[in-house]
Formats: structure tokens, sequence, C-alpha cells
């Protein structure tokens, strides 16, 4: 397609998205390339309008977004950490039905999901939000596709706020396509094969007129010299499982362990198979947020108390973000109209570059309003920490211990990922597998 009519059609799938309740179609050079019906309702039909033009998939792995504060409300959904893109093109804003672009949407995204995925990697989502038509300022761009807020930090709080909260309810849940992706990965290994394996020799054949017998055993005495890698468990859940039966736990009951890292368990309608050092990482992780939450940020005074020379309006606007900052293990106070003086820094954070964090924390409050850079410096300190206090790929574990794993995610919100974004488990349903071996 041409520039023009991919302009023209992004345009219009954006104005469908705002409006499932009116039906849309688009023809270029007598080519149907856009035709949406009428949904229902205008907030039911929101999720449906949306997977028409965004993908099944991100309607399969969506998580309703609802939050309002000060007048101002957002609804909308967006993807599971797992379902990620390589780019932002995914990420739609709308105020008062307008659709928009808005810096402010990409630096609230990127902070709500930075706990869930990597710097190179975007989620998808599709936000809505109405306010008084005087909290906003329309006439930023020629083409009103700008806008600018009177309370730009208020919008910015609500969207990541609202954000974290659906993810968090979306619990231990992980993207469909990780399983998809599973078993294209297989399909395709069968496909690669020259002979197919329902014709391949066999150690039940009789081929060159030795008996079936004789040729099973040869084929056990070359097994018998392969290091099992596996560890089983009994078929029967643990005794002290309670009410955990199959029925009863999402992520199955645990029945073995592979090449001593992944945990297989059986579920009511399939199989779960577990990265237990992904896994872990994300739980321990989890509780180390809790505590920093909890108790707040451990903090180490300087020796020497650290003076950065600063511009007056960075100075003001580091004072005004002074006990937020606090809060994060790092005292600041203002040393004159042009400098700022540190005293105490988070004691996670060890030896580090105190004039460029400071730095950093000016400008990150200038663009967004808030201090990411120690934000970020802290949590990826604090992933860092999880990954080497968790349990190590390798370690074998036994089967309470699986079990135990297994429950603590079923309870822990975001542990369907790593801290990367990675999935720390696949699930396999049995109609699926049952499909990879012809029995569908």
């Amino acid at each position: 397609m041409r520039s023009e009519d991919l302009a023209i059609t992004d345009m219009v799938k954006r104005l469908a998205m705002a409006r499932p309740d009116i039906g849309f179609s688009l023809t270029l050079d007598g080519r149907t390339v856009l035709d949406l019906g009428v949904e229902p309702d205008l907030m039911d039909g929101r999720l449906p309008r949306l997977a028409r033009i965004m993908g099944r998939d991100f309607g399969d792995n969506a998580a309703a977004v609802e939050a309002s504060r000060e007048g101002v409300s957002l609804s909308g959904f967006a993807g599971l950490p797992t379902y990620n893109r390589a780019n932002a093109q995914m990420q739609f804003l709308f105020v008062n039905g307008r659709p928009v672009r808005d810096k402010l949407l990409v630096g609230a995204v990127r902070g709500a999901y930075a706990d869930f995925l990597a710097r190179d990697r975007h989620p998808a989502l599709a936000l809505f939000l109405d306010c008084d038509p005087a909290f906003v300022d329309v006439n930023v761009h020629p083409a009103k596709t700008e806008v600018r807020f009177r309370d730009a930090g208020l919008v910015r709080g609500l969207i990541v706020g609202a954000l974290k909260q659906a993810l968090g309810a979306a619990g231990h849940r992980a993207s469909t396509t990780v399983a998809s992706s599973a078993l294209d990965a297989l399909r395709g290994a069968a496909l690669q094969r020259e002979v197919s394996p329902f014709q391949s020799p066999n150690i039940f054949s009789a081929a060159g007129g030795a008996p079936v017998a004789v040729q099973a055993r040869e084929a056990a005495s070359s097994y018998a010299a392969v290091p099992m890698s596996v560890r089983m468990e009994e078929a029967a859940p643990p005794r002290d499982a309670g009410d955990h039966s199959l029925d009863a736990s999402p992520l199955g009951v645990a029945r073995a362990q592979l090449h001593e890292t992944y945990v297989i368990a059986q579920t009511a309608d399939g199989i779960v198979i577990v990265d237990q050092h992904a896994a872990h990482e994300r739980l321990v992780y989890e509780r180390m947020k809790a505590a920093m939450a909890g108790g707040g940020v451990a903090r180490q005074p300087l020796l020497i108390p650290e003076v950065v020379e600063l511009d007056p309006s960075e100075v003001s606007r580091l004072s005004a973000r002074a006990a937020e900052l606090a809060e994060l293990g790092l005292v600041i106070e203002a040393f004159g109209p042009d400098a700022v003086v540190v005293r105490e820094a988070p004691a996670l954070l060890g030896k580090l570059d105190i004039k460029g964090l400071v730095r950093d924390l000016a400008d990150d409050i200038a663009e967004t309003g808030n201090a990411l850079a120690l934000k970020e410096r802290l949590e990826a300190i604090t992933g860092t920490l999880a990954c080497h206090m968790s349990v190590r790929a390798g370690r074998r574990l036994t089967g309470d211990e699986m079990n135990a794993l297994l429950r603590e995610m079923e309870a822990t919100p975001h542990s369907g990922q790593c801290n990367h974004g990675r999935p720390t488990y696949v699930e396999l349903k049995l109609a699926d597998i049952e499909k990879l071996f012809g029995r569908r």
C-alpha cells in the first residue's frame, strides 16, 4: 500500500476503535480494506472491536483497565506482559473519544510495565480517557493529534496506577500465545522430518528378520547407558496437598522434574511446564518489593555529603520531590539557588555515581514528573538480588518443593512472567497434545 493509503487506514482504524457502536468500512482502489460491523453496545463491544483491529490474540490476552481520579476517568484494555511487541505501534490513547498521540502515554506505559518487560519490548494496549474539556488543550498541534493536560502528573499517575492494578488482577495468568508458540515449534519440527514418525522403523518391527524381543533387548541396553535426567513423583497428589486437587489448582499437581530445571505438572485438562529458576526469581522479587514497600528503602549516610550543581529550575523540581525521594532512600536538600546536597543514598545501590544519578532524576522529573531513574535502578538491583537468591536451574527439587512452588505462583500476582517479560510457565491443553499425536 502507498503511504497515503496506510495513513488513511490507520486513521479510520483509530476512529473505529473509539466508536464500536458505529460500523466502518473502507475501500481503496476497489478493494475492501476494512469492514467492521456495528457492535451491540459501546462499552461491551469495545473489546470485540479492538480484537478485530488489533488481532484476536490481543482480545484473548487483554486485561480490563478501569480507574478514576478527581474527575478524570480511564478505561480500556492492556495486554499481558508476555504478549509483547518489538515496537510501540500497538499502543493507542483516546481522549474524550478523540484518537491522540501523546508522549505522556509512552512514559506512563513504560513506568507501569517496567517490572515486567525488557527495555526493547513493548506492550499492546488501548486506553480511553474521559475528562472535562477544560482540563485538556487540544490546540497543541494543527492536526489535533496532540494534547496538553492541565495536570499531566495526575493523568500519568492515573494511567500507571490503573495499569498496575489491571496487571495485578491478572494474577499468574500468562499469554495464550506462549502455548501457541510452543505448539507451532513442535509442529514445525515434525514437518521437517524426512520420514513420518508413523512410518519410521521402531524396536517392535521385525526388519532384517531379527525377532522383535531381541531388538527390544538391544534397544533397552543402549538406553541404559544414558544417564537419567528426570525425577518422577507419585501419580497421586501429595497427602498434605489439602484441597489442591487437579480441579482446584490452576497450575496443577507436580508429576516430575526434567533436567533438574523444569517442573512438569498435570492439570485437569492438560499439562504445565514451569521454568523453576524463572518462576522462583519472580516470587523472590515480589517478596522483596513488598518488604521495601512495607518498611521503606534502607538508607546509607554518606561520609562526605555530595554537592551537585544544577540549574535553579532543576533545584526547584528536586526540592519539591524531596519527600518522595526520601521514601526511595535518597535524602537531598537545597544548597543555595543552584545546587543540592545529598546526605543519604539507598543502601541497595552500594557505590554509585551520585552526581549522575541526581542529574538523571532532574531530567526524569522535568520530562515525566516522576523519579524514574532512581526507581529503575532500585528495581534493577532488586531484580539482580532476586536472581541470585532464587532456586537455580540444576537443583533437584522434592515433590513437596515443586508443589509449594506451584501454589505460591498461583497466589502471587505477575508470576506468569519473569522480570524480563519471559514466561515462567507454558500450559498445553490435552486437546492440543492429542492433535500433535494425530488423536484428533
